[in-house]
């Protein structure tokens, strides 16, 4: 849907209101007091078949008697009536059409026939419609309020998408109350012909929007949303709370991928890719769009704090570098400074401590001393309420000085803590736009927000091209995977990794004791023994493996416990489908064992895994997921997002592994599941990884192919 078009859902030439009520209390009457109450200046057409006026507006008994400039009309009747109504819109010519009623499919099967009627209808007339089941729209700009919620935020620079009316109704009050400023609000409803994709590329058109945030229950096309949230990101940023946590993981998966792969890892995983902050609270989404509508970014991660309390300072301390920042070392000049013009007993170290005592001028003196310090990259100011001097006085200080020229350079948090004596303090801070916190710890997640958005701008100017992506034989791999349904047996799956140039140890398929000896003197000792039955995916957890063979006996032994396990496995009535034989192959040594996959999520397609690897791989949970196709700094962005990244780079001493060979690897991977659809799974585990410039092997790898066919 074109952008543009919807700019009318902000900017209305005229608006009609169909089921307008002169009654308050009803919807109908909410909307056209808003329209009123907060002075839209364009023409307001209450359309009512049993009203001559309404709040003084000439009342019109159908959409048909409305005369022009008429381009946005909204729609509060009973469900029932809804299609009708928008058919007469769509007779009339409206294009743009909010349809605040509810009754559609959120109510179940008869609500859903409805909305397919509205989706129809608007199809037919090409009628933009946002809704059912919304509030409607805000600009505070135009002005304008289309919705029935009481009130509207002052006129500021932060812009909401919202899937809930009941969180946008409450950020509406929220805003007001707190004196933040917002641009425009939009409530969503049920999606039926405007997305959130669609919404935030209007949004993101308007001059006065610096932020966008978005209150998400699921994003109707994960791919779209990606590429639109990606280009929107570049030039302003995104927060999302996305609600739902709790859903339950990807079905039909067997693999460590899978069962640690879900719509969360999905999400997060496109939220990073996109550079759209993740919130995990309200609190949080709209502290941190404050302080990225209102501060300039973090150079680096290193904060001055400025506190005339211990404990304060160090909540602040705590939550700073839980999220990632960073004490700023402070130079020798500004300690000396400092040490002339603070209290004897204050502290010049960092955090600085004035004490108690010390009032706004102290702070002030303090402020602009560590906003010219070069080692400081942020500054957060604290105070503990005193009886001696006004909040309010403080905060004048603290925005004349965030306001000046030194001041805009660097971003500066305030937590002028408390609530009953520091409202007038939080509302000054605020116009001067320097967020204030009640309490230190948030500015924690705030600045490291902040941190995380200038370093996705950064990677965007070092990022490769992913033109330099592998080129595998993907002829002789279509043959491969053509036919398949299920786990690909031992020798396709070889031939597959072999296609996409991914090393694998020496090996081959025995299918008794004396094969295995054969096997073993060719391959050469020490081997491992895997049983190899195809529906055994995890073998260690049967007894189906065994390592570090070194000898005859010791291979003989092993392949008759396997067998007499076999033999368990069939009288219990376990089903591990067709045994095929024993694989031997080398044993490999190495470094650091990674875990790499892939499995397809419905939404966002591949999403790629790496992590450290092993048989305690979904206990450990210390893996990170991407989508692909990456590139080769994002497949080394991923390696660093788990413990993986120290140990590969030589931990605690150790001599580094091959960094370089295991990141091949995961583009290697990365690309064969975005060349098929049909592999569901691919699963590296583990990945042996050798000393720097060794290499990395394979060592156990499981491949799921589902025909997208059906």
């Amino acid at each position: 849907m074109d952008a543009s078009d919807l700019n009318v859902f902000f900017r209305p030439k005229g608006v009609a209101v169909i089921g307008a009520s002169r009654i308050p209390g009803k919807l109908g009457y909410g909307v056209v007091n808003n329209l009123i109450e907060h002075r839209y200046n364009g023409p307001i057409y209450p359309v009512n078949p049993g009203a001559d006026k309404i709040l003084g507006q000439p009342a019109f008994a159908s959409i048909q008697d409305v005369p022009n400039p008429l381009d946005l009309a909204v729609i509060v009747v009973p469900a029932a009536a809804v299609a009708g109504e928008l058919e007469a819109c769509g007779q009339r010519g409206v294009k743009s059409v909010i349809i605040i009623s509810g009754g559609f499919r959120e109510i179940g099967p008869e609500g859903a026939e409805r909305e397919e009627q509205i989706k129809a209808i608007a199809s037919r007339y090409r009628i933009a419609v946002l809704g059912p089941n919304c509030i409607g729209t805000i600009d505070t700009h135009t002005p304008l309020n289309t919705t029935f919620v009481t009130g509207i935020p002052n006129p500021g620079h932060i812009a909401l998408v919202s899937q809930s009316g009941a969180i946008a109704a409450a950020l509406i009050d929220w805003a007001r109350g707190a004196g933040v400023g917002f641009s425009r609000i939009v409530s969503l409803g049920n999606e039926t012909c405007i997305t959130e994709a669609d919404m935030l590329v209007a949004i993101a058109q308007d001059e006065r929007t610096e932020v966008i945030t978005a209150y998400i229950e699921g994003v109707s096309d994960g791919r779209t949303f990606l590429d639109v949230a990606s280009a929107i990101a570049r030039e302003r940023p995104i927060i999302a709370l996305k609600v739902g946590r709790s859903s339950s993981a990807m079905k039909a998966v067997a693999s460590h991928t899978g069962a640690l792969a879900g719509s969360e890892a999905a999400y997060n995983a496109a939220f990073h890719r996109a550079g759209v902050l993740r919130a995990d609270k309200l609190e949080e989404m709209l502290d941190w769009a404050r302080a990225l509508a209102w501060q300039p970014l973090p150079r680096g991660n290193r904060v001055g704090i400025l506190t005339n309390a211990g404990g304060p300072g160090i909540m602040a301390l705590d939550a700073l570098e839980s999220y990632g920042m960073q004490l700023a070392p402070l130079s020798p000049e500004t300690k000396t400074y400092l040490k002339k013009r603070v209290p004897a007993a204050a502290s010049v170290g960092n955090p600085v401590d004035v004490l108690a005592g010390s009032g706004p001028a102290t702070y002030a003196l303090c402020l602009d001393a560590l906003l010219a310090d070069e080692t400081v990259d942020a500054v957060v100011v604290i105070a503990a309420p005193q009886d001696w001097f006004a909040p309010v006085s403080l905060a004048e200080v603290v925005g004349e000085v965030g306001n000046s020229q030194l001041g805009r350079r660097k971003p500066i948090l305030a937590a002028i803590m408390g609530l009953a004596s520091t409202s007038d303090a939080t509302q000054v801070l605020h116009r001067r736009r320097i967020p204030n916190f009640a309490f230190p710890e948030r500015v924690g997640s705030t600045l490291g927000a902040m941190w995380q958005r200038k370093q996705w701008l950064d990677s965007l100017d070092t990022e490769e091209k992913l033109a330099d992506r592998p080129t595998p034989d993907r002829a002789a791999a279509r043959a491969i995977i053509t036919g398949y349904r299920g786990w690909l047996p031992d020798a396709p799956r070889d031939a597959l990794l072999n296609a996409y140039s991914i090393p694998i140890p020496p090996a081959g398929l025995a299918h008794d004791g004396k094969d295995a000896v054969r096997l073993a003197e060719e391959i050469g000792y020490p081997v491992a023994v895997k049983l190899s039955a195809s529906r055994l995916t995890h073998k260690s957890d049967l007894g189906g493996v065994a390592l570090d063979i070194r000898d005859e006996t010791g291979l003989q032994a092993a392949i008759t416990a396997m067998e007499e396990q076999v033999a368990r496995f069939q009288a219990s009535g376990q089903d591990i489908g067709t045994v095929e034989g024993f694989t031997v192959q080398r044993m490999e040594d190495g470094q650091v064992e990674l875990i790499v996959g892939a499995v397809r999520d419905t939404q966002f397609g591949p999403l790629v895994m790496a992590g450290l690897g092993g048989t305690l791989v979904e206990l450990r949970g210390d893996v990170a997921f991407a989508l692909a196709p990456l590139s080769r700094q994002q497949a080394d962005d991923l390696l660093d997002r788990t413990h993986a990244g120290r140990l590969l780079d030589g931990y605690r001493g150790n001599e580094p592994a091959d960094r370089e060979a295991a990141i091949d690897v995961i583009l290697k991977l990365s690309q064969a599941a975005v060349d098929f659809p049909d592999i569901a799974e691919i699963e590296i585990n583990p990945l042996i990884v050798k000393g720097k410039g060794e290499g990395a092997t394979a060592v156990d790898t499981r491949i799921r192919v589902t025909p997208q066919d059906g």
